[in-house]
């Protein structure tokens, strides 16, 4: 059964999934690691967060999410 093609999403979708994938991942990144990385200045601290956050986001989270999205677009049967 071949796949019904799904549009790239818009700019606004895409901005939307990006933010839905980074907040909460940050989020949980703070909580687990807040204690560990308060002493740190906030640059290094950001980094550290950011060298986690972004291959959770890009390869984790965000690819969930464009498939997903697909699911919802091609309705119940698709």
């Amino acid at each position: 059964m071949s796949e019904l093609a799904v549009p790239a999403p818009s700019r606004h979708q895409l901005a939307l999934m990006i933010w839905l994938a980074v907040f909460p991942t940050l989020t949980v990144l703070n909580l687990l690691l807040g204690g560990w990385l308060g002493d740190l200045p906030v640059v290094l601290r950001t980094f550290v967060l950011a060298t986690i956050a972004v291959p959770i986001v890009v390869y984790g989270i965000v690819p969930r999410l464009h498939r997903l999205r697909a699911r919802v677009l091609r309705g119940p049967h698709g």
